[in-house]
């Protein structure tokens, strides 16, 4: 009967295994949106989006609400690494009335409890952040929002179940006139265990806390928090996963002691888990095998056992001085004789025999759930071996080294957890999540600032818009045009396509690093195409003009040799993404180079000319050039093949520009009342002539700055390709200056020019 006993309280380790598979599940279903209201694993966020770095300091007011007490702390920290915080505090006793009395009551005695403590140490008057120690479970919405859900522990306040906790703490503190005394941070014990938790300056990721009852928290993914609508970084989670079992996953772990302990309990059917575990419970279960057996007359033959049908007539206390190697078995007889008992010797090997195991599987069923913890953080870090340190609290962690060597041997073998003892969890906890979320807030509010001067608001974008227009007015009109910083250059493009365009024909694409020849054959079918990119070194690009267009020459013949095209001349478009003054269709004068171009000798000439003139030096003489466009008329042109209604061009790439079909009457630049004409605006340049001089931030003027054509193109400094990683990186500077990255240390990398690629923005939005 003794061995049936001992096998029923023994977990094999496939249970566990399964176990822990269930708290997964049970985890998952927690922290969806879909599923929260189903969970009994509640995984509620605290809104504790960092552990301390170290850097923490300054002096720090903690009140925690205990079984029956209230204890005060006043906590300095000197921002050496947490190494030696200064702590002073007082235990105030609560009179049992208290727990079951108003809310009302119990909040004004707590602030009473506050006004005592700082009138006994002679606290100064500045403002002073609080730290508000809960341990009941709470719905919360922020670091100081948090409604009580249900109270627990022997706690039943009236009017305080669904209502603001931090809220009513903040007005009985008011009462009592300690107006520089602020609330700033609510939290329950675990997460103030794994706070405290660090070691060789690396972060406490996890905690555990195995006392009365038993709870864990952990550093989630802050994304995979739906409940929260924080979607960056990482955010404390509270598993609450004292209830895990309630819906009955727990069966086949259940014995007939497990039973009886939960029908005797306060909350039959709840917190199944926890009564595996829990201190508060462990005592009783070994009470009932104990009662069991003697029933079974396997124990205690010939005395009355009578006293052991009294609830908690057991203490776990007792139950773990039961299970001292050393020390035990002189203990179990004091213990039973303490009862009343007459133990023989046999009788007291197997009471510790059944301590052993009731302690054993309380260890081995943490140990699954901190398994699940883990491999949940793994996976979701996408870590082939998470390193992580755990936090762990409570008496039966304390005072049971069977218990921590269980938990040790935990079954998530891609994980490496170091048990880190928790050091005053609940009250210097609480003071370092205070000192975290002022640290923060100050971090976030110097953010902030920096990046106000980039945040344009609606009024901002309307004073841009009517400037534009202005501009635009200015680049259309003859006598205005060449003081316009939007030069609004007409293209000789004067219909769109109507979808019964036919033939082969060639086409460059010039714009950036890149360098484009397509064969295109337009049919009743659609459009085939066949293309090969060149790269342009940027010797080629920064070179002189002839030798710039020699080279894109020497791409053409190499695309029509590769295509068998040598012997034929077919009509060619030059798509020439830069600002050109055209003069007609086949005619357009350089105005400037952008994108990083500055090849010696094309500006104020006739890019087709010049390509001409390239030919003719290489001999290649079937060249027939009908076209010169900007690669916005092209985007669209080539958008209106499909849709004749499309009637304006944006590019959004390594520079910015538009282009659309214009009223003839208003294009002044040309002559002619009749019709429409496709318009290049070159909006790149729009606020080269100062006017946009307000939006630009200091980032902008340093990537400017160090730009081959300083002031110019300032619009398309503020939106390209080009550019938006530099100012990215400028910014990235300023803050590692400020100390407010990469915890403060410096960054010599980010002082690399164009380390920082635009492309990496598009990856991390």
């Amino acid at each position: 009967q003794v061995q049936r006993a001992l096998l029923a309280l023994t977990i094999p380790l496939e249970t566990l295994q399964a176990v822990k598979g269930r708290m997964l599940q049970a985890m998952r279903k927690g922290l969806s949106r879909q599923t929260h209201a189903q969970a009994n694993v509640r995984m509620l966020p605290t809104y504790i989006c960092s552990t301390p770095d170290g850097t923490e300091k300054g002096d720090f007011l903690v009140v925690e609400l205990c079984q029956s007490r209230v204890r005060t702390l006043w906590v300095t920290l000197l921002g050496d690494g947490n190494q030696s915080p200064q702590v002073m505090y007082k235990i105030f006793n609560m009179p049992r009335d208290i727990m079951q009395g108003k809310g009302e009551a119990l909040f004004d005695f707590i602030a009473q409890c506050v006004r005592q403590f700082l009138a006994g140490i002679s606290s100064p008057q500045h403002r002073l952040p609080l730290g508000f120690v809960f341990p009941f479970s709470c719905r919360q919405t922020c670091l100081d929002k948090a409604e009580l859900m249900s109270w627990s522990k022997g706690f039943s306040c009236s009017d305080v179940e669904g209502k603001d906790v931090v809220q009513l703490l903040q007005s009985a503190i008011n009462k009592q006139e300690l107006y520089h005394v602020n609330v700033v941070a609510l939290m329950n014990d675990t997460v103030g265990t794994m706070m405290t938790s660090s070691m060789a300056g690396k972060p406490c990721e996890v905690a555990l806390v195995v006392d009365t009852g038993t709870n864990s928290c952990f550093m989630a993914e802050a994304q995979q928090v739906e409940m929260a609508e924080e979607t960056s970084g990482r955010m404390c989670v509270n598993t609450e996963w004292g209830c895990f079992g309630d819906d009955g996953t727990l069966s086949d772990v259940l014995t007939p002691y497990d039973q009886h302990v939960d029908q005797e309990s306060s909350n039959p059917g709840e917190k199944r888990f926890e009564k595996l575990v829990g201190s508060l419970y462990l005592g009783e279960i070994v009470r009932h095998a104990l009662t069991a057996l003697a029933a079974e007359k396997v124990l205690f033959t010939g005395s009355s056992v009578t006293v052991l049908r009294t609830k908690d007539v057991l203490k776990t206390q007792q139950v773990l001085e039961i299970t001292d190697n050393e020390e035990g078995m002189a203990k179990t007889r004091r213990a039973l004789e303490a009862l009343g008992l007459q133990p023989s010797e046999r009788d007291c090997c197997r009471v510790q025999q059944i301590c052993r195991a009731v302690v054993s599987r309380s260890a081995a069923l943490c140990a699954a759930g901190l398994a699940a913890i883990l491999s949940h953080m793994c996976q979701s870090r996408e870590l082939e071996r998470l390193v992580v340190n755990v936090g762990v609290d409570g008496e039966l962690y304390r005072d049971h080294t069977r218990f921590r060597e269980i938990l040790q041997s935990v079954l998530a073998p891609e994980c490496m957890a170091t048990l880190l003892p928790s050091v005053d969890g609940t009250g210097l906890g609480a003071a370092m999540v205070t000192a975290v979320a002022l640290r923060l807030a100050a971090q976030r509010h110097e953010v902030d600032r920096l990046l106000a001067p980039l945040r344009l608001s609606r009024a901002d974008l309307e004073r841009v818009q009517a400037l534009m227009r202005r501009e635009m007015e200015l680049g259309l009109g003859r006598e205005s045009n060449a003081n316009a910083s939007v030069r609004m250059l007409p293209t000789y493009v004067c219909g769109t396509p109507d979808g019964t365009e036919q033939g082969e024909f060639l086409a460059l694409d010039l714009g950036g690093t890149n360098f484009r020849v397509l064969l295109v054959r337009v049919a009743q079918d659609g459009i085939h195409m066949a293309s090969e990119i060149y790269v342009i070194p940027i010797a080629v690009t920064q070179g002189t003009g002839e030798a710039l267009f020699d080279h894109i020459i020497e791409c053409i013949m190499d695309f029509q040799l590769k295509q068998n095209l040598m012997d034929q001349v077919l009509p060619l478009g030059f798509t020439f993404s830069f600002p050109c003054q055209q003069l007609g269709l086949d005619k357009a004068v350089l105005l400037s180079w952008t994108k990083g171009f500055s090849a010696s000798g094309c500006v104020g000439q006739d890019v087709v000319q010049l390509l001409r003139e390239a030919a003719q030096r290489k001999q290649h003489l079937g060249l027939k050039v009908v076209a010169v466009v900007n690669d916005t008329v092209g985007t669209m042109m080539s958008c209106g093949y499909d849709d004749p209604k499309c009637e304006i061009g944006l590019i959004v790439g390594t520079g910015t520009n538009a282009c659309y079909m214009e009223e003839m009457q208003n294009v002044g630049t040309v002559e002619g009342e009749q019709g429409r004409m496709c318009i290049n605006m070159e909006w790149g340049a729009f606020g080269d002539n100062g006017c946009l001089d307000d939006i630009f931030t200091n980032f902008d003027r340093l990537v400017d700055e160090k730009t081959i054509n300083a002031g110019k193109q300032r619009f398309e400094k503020l939106i390209s390709g080009m550019y938006l990683g530099e100012i990215v990186r400028h910014i990235l500077l300023e803050m590692v200056e400020k100390e407010l990255l990469f915890r403060g240390k410096p960054c010599p990398k980010l002082q690399t020019r164009d380390i920082f690629q635009t492309k990496f923005l598009s990856s991390i939005e």
